[in-house]
């Protein structure tokens, strides 16, 4: 497949242009996604009370809630070389939005947790997001396109953390009760979510060229059927599997303290429910330049660099967001934990951006799968980190410090992301906008 026109410069205040329509849509579906999908989080301590879950019972949402997104990830990103990203992400946002407003009719820590569950599958965003970017922007500015896009996204993990408390307490004020407040105000980012699927529909286009049924009738796009052989590609590339586990040490790690954050100030620090939503959205809300950092640095390796220049800063932030985990895990005192919380947060998001700017130079006939897999890596990531927090013998500070170790030492796996000399031609930056080719 060969996409010309590719954007070569990221201009924000443009919303004309098919590149930047759809980085502008593609990070705010992201962003209410993610809005959606841990909207219930910062308001566990009142489902907790409500529905007598115990230690063992949270952890099993937790997993829940990101364990469905490994499957869903990995579909859609199939889906993304099968239908286009415009379709998907329609559909993702559209269904996803059913089950983020019928969480209110969960009367039971069994009912609950089957709707935790359905929720995570509107994570598969990410995929959607990355992919439609990465086909929008050409490879000098791949790496700062997606992670701007997806960073921003990220942030509707911090908002949702300061803004769904104020949302619970308005429907208070309105004279709902506890047991009505927390339900209706998930209808809030259902209907944002449902409204954004048919807004995605009609403002995007899959390609600058054009949409993938309107490539392939003109011949320019291989036949759907030739999906299935691109990800069973992917799926034997050692490089994908490694970055699936770099990933999980970052993404899955934001997803896990995302899920934890409220709840790990409210019983460790005493805190009540609106200041621990304050301090872990504060988490959330580095999004808004920490992951575009990540794929701006990269970028300026790739440059100087090449694509080794890449990898090897993935394995130093990695690394650097391991040793400060372990830091903010010992914190005892409230200001000290917020500040390792925060560095933490910060080597974090600027791995996950520099996660993505390797991603589209591995194999670009298998974006969709590559996307796919390293995606639900991060999603493993997570699942694992949950078996953790719902252990018994272990308090979270103990699983935290266990976590970080795991992520100093895996950082080392970015040694076996390894790029052909014919790639790092192909990756050289590219500084007219005409004729950027995007397939091999």
């Amino acid at each position: 497949m060969i996409i010309r026109n590719k954007a070569t410069r990221l201009r924000l205040l443009d919303f004309s242009s098919s590149p930047m329509r759809a980085f502008h849509m593609t990070w705010l579906a992201f962003f209410l996604c993610f809005f959606g999908w841990f909207g219930i989080a910062p308001l566990m301590p009142v489902v907790r009370e409500e529905l007598h879950l115990t230690k063992g019972q949270i952890g099993n949402i937790i997993i829940a809630s990101v364990a469905i997104t490994v499957l869903a990830r990995l579909l859609f990103g199939w889906l993304c070389d099968r239908i286009g990203p415009r379709r998907s992400y329609s559909w993702l946002l559209i269904l996803g939005s059913l089950p983020v407003m019928g969480i209110g009719f969960a009367d039971s820590y069994e009912s609950f947790l089957l709707f935790r569950l359905a929720i995570g599958a509107i994570g598969a965003s990410f995929v959607i997001t990355q992919y439609h970017t990465s086909v929008m922007f050409a490879p000098n500015v791949v790496g700062t396109a997606n992670a701007t896009a997806a960073g921003w996204g990220n942030l509707g993990g911090g908002v949702t953390q300061m803004v769904m408390p104020l949302v619970f307490s308005a429907m208070l004020g309105l004279g709902a009760n506890a047991w009505w407040g927390w339900r209706l105000a998930m209808v809030v980012p259902g209907v944002a979510l449902f409204l954004a699927g048919i807004a995605y529909y009609f403002l995007t286009k899959d390609t600058p060229e054009g949409n993938f049924e309107e490539l392939r009738a003109r011949g320019e796009l291989s036949r759907p059927s030739a999906a299935t052989g691109a990800f069973w590609e992917a799926c034997r590339d050692r490089r994908v599997w490694a970055l699936a586990g770099l990933y999980a040490c970052c993404f899955g790690l934001e997803l896990t303290i995302d899920n934890i954050a409220a709840l790990y100030f409210v019983d460790y620090f005493k805190l009540d429910l609106q200041s621990a939503g304050l301090l872990a959205g504060s988490f959330g809300l580095m999004n808004l330049f920490a992951r575009a950092l990540g794929g701006i640095v990269s970028d300026r390796c790739g440059v100087r660099w090449g694509l080794r220049g890449r990898t090897y800063l993935l394995g130093a932030v990695i690394g650097l967001e391991g040793l400060a985990l372990i830091a903010f895990s010992q914190a005892r005192w409230l200001p000290l934990a917020v500040a390792g919380m925060l560095v933490t947060g910060l080597f974090v998001k600027m791995s996950n951006g520099a996660t993505y700017s390797v991603v589209p130079f591995v194999n670009r006939r298998a974006l969709g799968a590559v996307s796919g897999i390293v995606g639900a890596g991060g999603n493993v990531g997570a699942v694992l980190a949950g078996f953790l927090f719902k252990t018994e013998a272990l308090s979270w500070p103990q699983a935290l410090l266990i976590l970080g170790v795991v992520v100093t030492v895996a950082s080392s796996l970015a040694l076996f992301v390894r790029f052909p000399q014919a790639a790092e031609s192909r990756s050289a930056p590219v500084l007219e906008p005409a004729a950027v080719a995007a397939g091999d």
